[in-house]
């Protein structure tokens, strides 16, 4: 690997220590300012090229391309997909792990900010790596290209693939507007929905709408009496959990008795196992209208985004890293979170894990995925914010591979929280709203 440092200085350096070595922080904040340009073009390709989920090939491209330059080996095309990849340095001791995720929204490109969410886990991966270089210290740090989270799970088949079975720590940082974290300029602690997706199949019978309707078993009428359904039972689940559902098959001409109908049903709750608690109800409520209307029902289970389980100890490092770079995130351990979804909640659930928050300075009305949150997700002024972020990340990092006393509480924290998560827990009401799927 080539050096990655430079003589640069920069005013971050100034920052007071709050607990992890001074000297680790100027080497992660002049490490990372030595790449500003690198990351300020592969930010900038990323943004001017949007692409959807498992078809990120010029991302994939370019960001294995910058690595390999630097010097990095890059396994491209890592875990049996297309549009992932995998590059690491070090050898020996802990593991700690950046994903970088790079898929556009269909029509208004990168409305949530991925180009910025690699960018960040890239530089953060930089930092930690030329650290690594310099002190020739046991550690491995790992960045992990994750196509496709847009409501597609690119994480989880990497996650069966074993990508993070050796991980101690991975973290990313999602941006958004500012309004979601007022009075700081992002959040440390906040956790997300789980997310069950399914489809639901209905069959009936076709006929003449007008020359014989009651030859047919009309299709469409399962799939509203399904929907009214879950309409009234909203009335009966506690506001922490969310039931959203769209037609997305109800016939073909409206003089046709529809033989065939469909819904796509997303439900959302704190965790998985009150998702799955939640799931017999809403189940009812489709094999209700199937016997109503006199058709036959299958429900297909799409993937299932995990709740996120930020683990307090490294969330609160990425806070106390934030502030020696000189800007405050927030950082409450009780946090309900947000009600969106990502598939970085199902890492959380393989390894020790936080996504972090970052606000850049979208308007009023542009929000995560919106035409104007695309636009401001490609400024100057937002790349420097969320480059705040990457040296956060990157200090919190070499933190977790140099020190074993911050490591144990980090690992002690994961382990806990397994035999909380198994369970349904109490419900919780949600503070505020943010830019996941």
């Amino acid at each position: 690997m080539t050096a990655i440092t430079s003589p640069d200085s920069h005013r971050d350096r100034d920052a007071v220590s709050h607990g992890q070595n001074a000297e680790d922080i100027q080497d992660v904040l002049r490490i990372i300012d030595s790449k500003s340009e690198q990351l300020w073009e592969i930010n900038q390709k990323i943004h001017s090229n949007p692409e959807l989920g498992y078809k990120e090939y010029m991302a994939h491209d370019n960001i294995s391309s910058m690595l390999e330059t630097l010097g990095f080996k890059v396994t491209r095309h890592a875990y049996g997909l297309e549009t992932s990849f995998v590059a690491e340095y070090g050898s020996g001791g802990r593991v700690v792990a950046f994903n970088a995720e790079y898929d556009a929204l269909p029509g208004i490109g990168h409305a949530c900010g991925h180009n910025l969410i690699a960018m960040m886990s890239i530089g953060a991966f930089l930092g930690v790596a030329g650290a690594l270089e310099e002190q020739n210290i046991p550690g491995r740090v790992r960045l992990v290209g994750t196509p496709a989270e847009e409501g597609l799970g690119g994480k989880i088949p990497i996650i069966n693939a074993g990508a993070y079975k050796d991980v101690d720590a991975c973290m990313m940082v999602h941006p958004g507007p500012f309004t979601e974290c007022p009075g700081f300029t992002g959040d440390a602690y906040m956790p997300t929905l789980a997310s069950l997706k399914m489809t639901i199949r209905f069959t009936g019978k076709t006929a003449h709408a007008a020359m014989a309707p009651w030859e047919g078993t009309n299709a469409l009428d399962a799939a509203v009496l399904s929907y009214n359904g879950i309409g009234v039972l909203r009335q009966q689940i506690h506001p922490c959990n969310r039931v959203h559902c769209v037609i997305s098959d109800g016939g073909l001409r409206p003089n046709i008795i529809p033989d065939s109908s469909a819904i796509d049903c997303y439900i959302r709750s704190p965790t998985v196992a009150m998702a799955e608690e939640l799931f017999e109800r809403v189940g009812n409520c489709f094999k209700g209208a199937a016997l109503q209307a006199g058709c036959t029902m299958e429900i297909q289970r799409h993937n299932t985004y995990a709740d996120l389980r930020p683990n307090k100890p490294l969330a609160t490092a990425y806070a106390q890293a934030m502030a020696e770079v000189g800007t405050e995130v927030r950082c409450d351990l009780t946090s309900t979170g947000v009600p969106g979804s990502t598939d970085q909640g199902n890492v959380t659930y393989e390894c020790p894990g936080i996504q972090a928050y970052v606000g850049i300075p979208a308007g009023p009305g542009a929000n995560n995925h919106t035409p104007g949150f695309t636009a401001v997700a490609g400024t100057k002024e937002s790349h420097e914010l969320c480059l705040h972020a990457a040296k956060g990340m990157a200090i919190a990092g070499l933190n977790m591979l140099k020190n074993d006393e911050f490591a144990e509480k980090v690992k002690s924290d994961f382990e806990e929280d397994k035999s909380r998560r198994s369970v349904a827990s109490e419900p919780r009401m949600l503070a505020h709203n943010a830019g996941f799927c």
